[in-house]
């Protein structure tokens, strides 16, 4: 009896009450098993933790409030960005498409806010890009004879090409051409017939334009570079001036050196041509038939020949006579972008507002301002579920927002002069539902923009950005704005009250129940150590009394 005495008087450190049954019960020979001193310790804390549970469900709350606080946000901020788009002059209400009579010849795009209105473009000519090629050579590494030629810009400047001294070949002429930066670009261009230098300037028109010009060569005699004896010429022409007198000689691929001088000589111009063999192959060589006279070769076998004159765009737009040096015109017509693509003798464009733009826009604001108009309206609506309205039905913030939302539906626009056909959001077809969800009338909706596209936008954006858009946005902003709105201010609100909470549960832990926790399990891992050794002093005072034969 001592160790209960003892048991008893150690509780008196914790005020939960000892579970005296228990002890009783074992010491009268009961089969309890003692005590489960976890269970037991958790069980007397479940109970010191009733004001922590309160807590914790008002941070349930709170968590459930941010959620659809922060959805609605969300929401908000979508139609506001759609209001934003209405009540924007380079957004879609100013979007502008253009319609072609004859998109083969001309087509065009209008920028933002064009006026809309009709016109004629007539193409007289398109604008080219000046391009020459050389006479063909055998392939793109093929050695080619010495020569010079001069490239000269519209611009004045100019570049002289050496061929020779490791500038040999097409593909090296190319580079060396590319190198000046004179605005041209040479590049080889090979086929089934062979190679051939291909030279384009890099603009169109007619200061883009350029000529390639060579010197030749003069005197009584000439010879061209060796070739071996399994090589032909290519297809190519050369000239031969003798006095005022000048010819073009035209050679084909396959064609011998033989064959060449053959012809010179079949045309009797006073120049003899032979071909010479020596250890390094077979040239040609020219000569003055009298031994005297002078005579100019141009470069053979590797002259030019102008494929395209650089030249401006001819054209007239409502009558009005222009001249680009590019196919694609701009200033023509004040805020749109011709592309010429070929001659016409008359082209109709029309400019109008993009409809599809406009209607996909206020579609998208009708489909946001029902997303957030529904969250709203969830809050306040009663679920027999949960027998409670949403989380939000008592945040001011929410049924302020609410009024708002609706009380934009009501903007009327008044002309300060004239009328108008769209005067409110019905006028367009956009109906307001009982739930204050709204719906559109496509038909309605497209005639609006199909007839009166003006009207429909200075219905959103006003005279001077003071339409619906901008009335329904200024009452957006009180929620939305990033520093001040009524959102940021709620939630921040919101946030700052569970942080609290969160404090004062962690405080509630750390000073109250780990203490409490580590009296309660001392006490009560005594009293478990007291049980177990009840049964063997029972059995000890047992057979002391069992000594004494008296009845007392």
């Amino acid at each position: 009896m001592s160790s209960i005495s003892s048991i008893l008087s150690d509780t008196t450190t914790t005020t939960t009450a000892t579970n005296i049954s228990s002890i009783l019960a074992a010491a009268t020979g009961s089969s309890t098993t003692g005590i489960d001193v976890d269970a037991a310790v958790t069980a007397a804390l479940y109970a010191d933790r009733a004001t922590e549970r309160i807590w914790q469900a008002e941070q349930t709350t709170l968590a459930s409030q941010t959620t659809a606080l922060t959805a609605i946000q969300t929401a908000t901020a979508a139609l506001s960005t759609d209001i934003d788009s209405l009540n924007s002059l380079t957004g879609a209400l100013a979007a502008r498409t253009v319609t072609s009579s004859d998109s083969s010849a001309v087509t065009a795009t209008a920028a933002a806010g064009t006026v809309a209105g009709d016109h004629t473009v007539i193409v007289n000519s398109l604008a080219a890009t000046g391009a020459w090629y050389s006479d063909l050579a055998t392939s793109a590494t093929t050695t080619l004879p010495a020569s010079s030629f001069t490239i000269t810009t519209k611009a004045g400047a100019s570049a002289t090409i050496t061929v020779g001294n490791g500038v040999d070949t097409l593909t090296d002429v190319a580079a060396s051409i590319n190198k000046q930066n004179l605005g041209v670009t040479a590049t080889v261009v090979t086929d089934s017939t062979g190679a051939r230098l291909a030279i384009i300037s890099s603009t169109s028109g007619s200061t883009g334009d350029f000529s390639i010009t060579s010197a030749g060569t003069t005197g009584t005699s000439w010879s061209s570079s060796s070739l071996t004896s399994a090589e032909t010429l290519g297809d190519g022409s050369f000239t031969l001036t003798v006095g005022d007198s000048t010819t073009t000689i035209s050679t084909s691929k396959g064609e011998t050196l033989d064959e060449l001088a053959s012809d010179i000589n079949g045309k009797n111009l006073g120049i003899t041509a032979s071909v010479v063999s020596d250890t390094n192959g077979s040239h040609l060589s020219l000569a003055s038939s009298d031994g005297s006279s002078t005579f100019t070769i141009s470069e053979p076998a590797f002259g030019y020949s102008q494929a395209v004159v650089g030249a401006n765009a001819s054209l007239t737009v409502d009558g009005i006579p222009i001249s680009s040096a590019s196919n694609t015109v701009t200033g023509a017509i004040n805020g749109v972008t011709l592309h010429l693509l070929s001659a016409t003798a008359g082209t109709d464009l029309s400019i109008a507002s993009d409809t599809s733009q406009i209607s996909t826009l206020i579609n998208k604001f009708v489909t946001d301002y029902n997303t957030a108009i529904g969250l709203v309206n969830d809050q306040f609506t009663y679920s027999s579920s949960t027998s409670s309205q949403g989380v939000l039905a008592s945040d001011p913030t929410v049924r302020a927002l609410q009024m708002s939302l609706m009380q934009a539906l009501n903007y009327v626009y008044t002309p300060s002069t004239g009328t108008t056909t769209v005067s409110t959001l019905s006028s367009l077809g956009i109906s307001t539902g009982t739930d204050g969800t709204l719906t559109v009338d496509s038909t309605t909706l497209n005639d609006k923009l199909t007839n009166n596209a003006s009207d429909v936008q200075i219905f959103f954006q006003g005279a001077s950005l003071n339409g619906f858009a901008n009335s329904a946005s200024t009452a957006l902003d009180v929620y939305t704005d990033a520093g001040t709105g009524a959102f940021t201010v709620d939630l921040s609100s919101i946030a700052s009250t569970y942080d609290s909470l969160t404090d004062q549960i962690n405080d509630f832990e750390d000073n109250y129940i780990a203490n409490q926790s580590t009296i309660l399990t001392a006490m009560y891992s005594k009293a478990e150590i007291a049980l177990q050794q009840l049964p063997t002093e029972m059995d000890q005072i047992k057979t002391e009394l069992g000594t004494n034969s008296s009845n007392s």
